[in-house]
This record gives structure tokens, sequence and C-alpha cells, in this order.
């Protein structure tokens, strides 16, 4: 998509999460990859979400939305407050419970867009590191996570200052080989992960989601 359109993209998803409601709390939303490297057009908007527990959920309407709706755990893993307001992007799993991050992309995202969600309980440092030392553990270079990200959203506190620079393009980062080297690979194993984590990406298509626990 065109890079203007990318970030405009990324305003109503970032509005979509302060506003509220969300299926689960929402610490923080990166965005990472091509929008973050200023190129234009974004082959795909890689957007990232920390998600946090329902500490005050609603458990006692679990039974309520299992018989209307066939989704079991509303109120323990998604909030009954967000499944009342947005029925329609309520999503089970294949266990008929309600999953978290295909909730949230339900709601955040469009079925025919390139956007591709992540959605994990560690915030992205943490996760980044955690997953490129399981993809070269299991020579599975597709699942390494960009670590060239921008922090739009954490805490409460909303960021737009970052937008602001990813719409100037005042973010400067190095290439993904590069900043693979930075992060422990050597220089051989940087170019081959990076080179598998573009083909992965452009093998891709229409809105994707990715659940992840550390």
């Amino acid at each position: 998509m065109e890079r203007t359109r990318a970030l405009d993209r990324v305003t109503e998803i970032l509005d979509a999460v302060t506003a509220g409601p969300t299926p689960v709390p929402v610490r923080e939303l990166w965005v990472y990859g091509d929008v973050a490297l200023g190129l234009d057009p974004v082959e795909r908007l890689d957007v990232y979400v920390t998600k946090d527990l329902l500490f005050r959920g609603d458990a006692d309407r679990e039974e309520e939305f299992r018989k209307s709706h066939g989704v079991k755990g509303v109120g323990k893993s998604v909030s009954a407050e967000w499944a009342e307001e947005y029925p329609e992007h309520l999503r089970a799993n294949a266990n008929g419970h309600a999953a978290p991050e295909k909730c949230l992309a339900a709601h955040l995202l469009e079925d025919d867009e390139p956007v591709h969600l992540e959605v994990c309980n560690a915030s992205f440092d943490d996760n980044v590191t955690q997953r490129l030392k399981g993809a070269v553990a299991r020579d599975a270079y597709e699942q390494i996570l960009d670590p060239r990200g921008v922090c739009l959203y954490a805490d409460g506190q909303r960021s737009d200052a970052a937008l602001e620079k990813l719409r100037g393009g005042e973010l400067v980062f190095p290439t993904l080989s590069e900043s693979l080297e930075m992060l422990g690979l050597d220089e051989a194993e940087a170019e081959k992960a990076a080179e598998t984590v573009r083909d992965y990406r452009l093998s891709q298509s229409g809105a994707t989601v990715r659940g992840d626990v550390v």
C-alpha cells in the first residue's frame, strides 16, 4: 500500500487501541519493518501488540456467550464488555475458546489488507531476542521478528511525536542483516536469515495474525 495510506492505517489502529474497549488490555503498540524504514510503497504493514491478562474479568458471563455465540472463555480470556459491543469480532481457537490474538485481529484489521499483527504477552524488545534465539536453534529463520521497530503506545501513553517522525521519514535504521549482526549473528548467518525473512513476508497475503507467549 502507499506509505500515506499505511500511516493512516497505523493511526486508525492506534486510535482503536487507545479508545477501547479492546478484547484484552493492550500495554504496548509498535510498528516495525517496512513502515518504520520509510519505504514507499509499504509491501506489508507490520504491527506488534503487547497484551495483558484480564485481571478484572467477568467470568460469570461465560455461559451466556457460550450459549449465544458458541464461544467459551468470554469474560476470562477476552473482555465480556468488548464482546457485547463487538460480537461480530469474537473469534475462537480450534477448541472453541475465545482467542485473544484472533479477536484483536478481527477488531483492528480488514481481512483483505496487507497487514500482519503480532500479539504477545512480552514487550517488543524482549520478544525480538527470544524469537531470534528460538529461530536460530530450530533453523527457522522465517520466525525472526524484525528488530527495527517504533513504539507508538506504552502503558497508557500514546506517542504522537513518534508517529510524526514516521510520517516525516525521520527515523534511520540499519539493514535487517546488520541489525541481526548487532544481536549476535555472524555476517553470513545474518544475511541468510534476512533473506529468509524477506521471502517469508512476501509469501503472505491479506491480513495475518500470530499469537505468541514468552
